[in-house]
């Protein structure tokens, strides 16, 4: 990724941080190594924020209140960028 700017990051981005480097230390050591943890954090945080927003929609199209659609997408998605399970839970 190119950048001209600093990196920010939103909760996501520091939610994510939080946790990978209580659960994931590692992972969080080795992208410290090469440089790239900020990078992965905005981009866990981006595509976190998009598939929050695409899956909302979608579910207030099928006729669920906005909070409902925000709280279910919200369970769905955090999971696959933010919350990554531990590390000596992997095989």
């Amino acid at each position: 990724m190119t950048q001209s700017a600093p990196i920010t990051l939103t909760q996501y981005g520091r939610m994510a941080e939080k946790h990978w480097r209580e659960f994931r230390p590692k992972m969080v050591q080795e992208m410290e190594a090469t440089g790239t943890l900020h990078e992965r954090l905005y981009e866990a945080q981006e595509a976190t924020q998009k598939e929050m927003d695409d899956l909302t929609e979608t579910l207030i199209q099928q006729h669920y209140s906005p909070q409902q659609a925000e709280t279910a997408a919200w369970e769905v998605v955090r999971l696959r960028y933010l919350l990554l399970p531990p590390e000596d839970s992997e095989a």
